[in-house]
């Protein structure tokens, strides 16, 4: 077993455990169309950053010029987003392989997502991950704080029984990564190669694949 410093690694979910981004914006695009109006998939790949569920969906209707009830607009774009996930969602690449390798160095890890307990755990299940997950999931509902608000992460690491200088922290997204920088955590960007989602921040180390973490932790124990 590895000597490292580091003690726990902390997950985003969509985008980065669970291969998801697309399908989110094809729901967004899905449902729009329901309502009458349009926005494109490449202008959702293009234009989301991450963060809350409600700004997402602000900022869509805004580029969409759609005035409607996020009351209305939220649920029936959760219930076509599960309808997408329950059909195509997939495990990302390398994380079975990252997961595996973590267990073996008996380095905890947990998932800290933004979205509600219920969809985190849908997609775990979706993928065959749950199981690794249970009782190690994290939502900002139950922190009372969304990233970038570092304070989710710093409850994820609390209830995990660590300090953040013992945990990194890996997201996709720009607003998941400004909350890992905010928390102090050793933070690393999954980048999709969308260049509106490219962090160039010097704390922000970032990767192509969740199989390059594995070599990066190794090389923390030399």
């Amino acid at each position: 077993m590895i000597k490292t410093k580091i003690k726990c690694v902390i997950f985003d979910c969509d985008g980065t455990l669970v291969d998801s981004e697309k399908l989110c914006c094809h729901a967004l695009v899905n449902v729009f169309e329901q309502f009458g109006s349009h926005i494109s998939l490449e202008q959702c790949l293009a234009q989301f950053r991450g963060g809350k569920l409600a700004d997402v969906l602000s900022d869509a209707m805004a580029l969409a010029e759609l005035e409607i009830s996020l009351d209305l607009l939220e649920p029936a774009y959760r219930n076509e987003l599960n309808r997408l996930f329950n059909e195509k969602l997939q495990v990302m690449p390398g994380a079975e392989s990252l997961l595996d390798f973590l267990e073996r160095e008996k380095i905890e890890y947990c998932v800290a997502s933004n979205g509600p307990k219920d969809k985190i755990a849908l997609s775990l299940r979706l993928t065959g991950l749950l199981e690794r997950f249970e009782g190690k999931m994290y939502s900002a509902f139950e922190a009372n704080a969304w990233k970038p608000d570092p304070d989710l992460l710093m409850y994820s690491a609390f209830h995990m029984g660590f300090a953040a200088d013992e945990c990194i922290y890996v997201d996709d997204t720009p607003k998941g990564v400004e909350a890992g920088i905010n928390a102090g955590m050793r933070t690393f960007q999954l980048f999709n190669g969308y260049d509106i989602n490219q962090i160039t921040d010097a704390r922000v180390r970032q990767i192509g694949h969740l199989e390059e973490l594995i070599e990066i932790i190794r090389q923390d124990s030399n």
